[in-house]
């Protein structure tokens, strides 16, 4: 079996109604390319059709890869199919597609090189935001200052669901995650930051999605309560534990 280049993780919780677009999108745009690739949905705790639906696809698309996980969480969701995953590069990609699937090549080589994983950014120069309210703008900047000025300076966008690890990068962050809600992006990126890894900004185009599953209160709060766990994780040796 060929490895493949790219792996493509699709975490998805009830998301019978935008799946079928979104794999269209990114089968339309994969089977365009040179390199070989895979596509993983991981579903997680839906109460709807998503795990029937996304099976009926594989005899479509013969690189399609589903898992079905028992345990709730996105961060769970993401952790399971980007261990399994076989590809050179691993690419985390939300269901909503809210980022044109186009933009996965700014992640990766030729056109990025000399990283260990690369994040998309709403807010790094060049970026563009399409028909956000401003209310969620300035919410989403407010939550970035308190993660920048809590745990992680100097990254502008910790909370866009769009991210590249290269294969040893993924195997060596995800192995030490212990957060599997929201906030996993957050531990993984300071953890990332603890090993002394490359980590890139790309600046993307972006479109505000208004079924959105993000609570901007609720999953604040929940954030926070989780920046503080990493931190006592850390002063406990947790994540000295492996190497």
């Amino acid at each position: 079996m060929t490895t493949p280049f790219l792996s493509i993780v699709i975490p998805a919780h009830n998301e019978e109604s935008r799946l079928p677009r979104t794999l269209g999108q990114i089968f339309t745009f994969l089977e365009k390319q040179s390199y070989p690739f895979e596509v993983i949905i991981v579903e997680n705790g839906s109460s709807d059709r998503t795990l029937e639906l996304a099976r009926e696809f594989i005899s479509r698309y013969p690189s399609l890869r589903v898992l079905h996980e028992e345990r709730p969480g996105k961060g769970n969701a993401v952790r399971r199919g980007v261990l399994e995953a076989l590809g050179e590069y691993r690419f985390i990609c939300d269901a909503d597609l809210s980022m044109p699937i186009e933009e996965v090549q700014k992640f990766l080589p030729p056109l990025l090189n000399d990283f260990d994983l690369a994040i998309a950014s709403r807010e790094a120069p060049g970026a563009v935001r399409y028909n956000e309210p401003s209310y969620r703008h300035l919410g989403g900047r407010a939550i970035n200052l308190a993660i920048r000025l809590l745990i992680l300076p100097g990254l502008n966008d910790t909370q866009c669901g769009f991210k590249c690890f290269r294969a040893e990068t993924a195997q060596a962050l995800f192995s030490q995650q212990t957060l599997l809600g929201w906030s996993f992006d957050i531990e993984l990126l300071y953890l990332a930051r603890r090993k002394h890894l490359r980590i890139k900004e790309i600046p993307v185009q972006w479109y505000f999605d208004a079924d959105s599953k993000v609570n901007a209160v609720r999953d604040a709060l929940r954030m926070i309560g989780d920046i503080f766990r990493i931190h006592i994780n850390a002063w406990r040796g947790r994540y000295d534990l492996n190497p």
